[in-house]
């Protein structure tokens, strides 16, 4: 362990649960890279996603965004191309786009679908899939309403997936945003955890939930209250 890390170490109560807002404005204290750092959310859920009810799934446009950059790369043809062009799209194509993907050509971090053109990305699934960019229609990435998507995915858009054993991680923002543009976009991102919550899991749904940054230790969050985010 580093001397920077214990450092930082030493500023957080590890016996404590911290609350939103005291989480969020502790997180901030412990910047010690020379980037912006990325606000990252980790949450452990007590679901099996072996069973598809327990599969969590969503997307969720965070209120102050992410701080990230975003290039969308849409399938669309006529109409729905032209739509996505005015919304920002950075790209917009069918099969030169499906050639481009596959010759490894990868200048873009997500993908969106219009339903009509669905047929031309199952050619590349199994190179979307596990680079975690296939469009799907729970995250708002497949749909006719092509410049919504790409406006939601530009404006802050967060896809959130739980992982074999019950976690799920996210970005959420940059260390640079202020304390309470941090903990509303943590709100905010629970809160639609909460609504994916499946009628079948038993017991209490957040096991346990944690805030950092980037390159710092994590701050364990007080997960009562985020199960009264509703």
């Amino acid at each position: 362990m580093s001397k920077r890390y214990k450092q930082l170490i030493e500023k957080i109560d590890i016996t404590k649960a911290y609350s939103m807002d005291e989480a969020s404005t502790l997180v901030k204290s412990l910047v010690s890279a020379k980037f912006d750092e990325t606000v990252e959310v980790a949450l452990n859920l007590n679901v099996d996603p072996r069973h598809a009810d327990q599969m969590i799934r969503g997307a969720i446009v965070l209120p102050h965004g992410t701080g990230k950059t975003v290039r969308v790369a849409v399938f669309a043809k006529g109409v729905k191309a032209d739509e996505a062009k005015a919304a920002g799209a950075d790209i917009v194509g069918t099969d030169d786009l499906v050639q481009q993907i596959k010759d490894g050509i990868f200048n873009f971090d997500i993908v969106v679908a219009a339903p009509d053109c669905m047929g031309l990305v199952g050619q590349i699934g199994r190179i979307l899939g596990p680079k975690g960019m296939m469009p799907n229609p729970k995250t708002g990435t497949v749909t006719p309403d092509v410049a919504t998507a790409v406006k939601n995915v530009k404006g802050g858009q967060v896809n959130f997936r739980v992982d074999k054993k019950g976690n799920i991680h996210a970005g959420i923002g940059k260390a640079s945003f202020d304390a309470d543009k941090i903990a509303e976009n943590l709100a905010s991102f629970v809160k639609a955890i909460n609504r994916h919550k499946p009628a079948s899991a038993k017991g209490r749904y957040i096991k346990s939930c944690a805030l950092s940054l980037t390159m710092s230790p994590a701050v364990k969050l007080d997960v009562l209250q985020l199960m009264d985010i509703k």
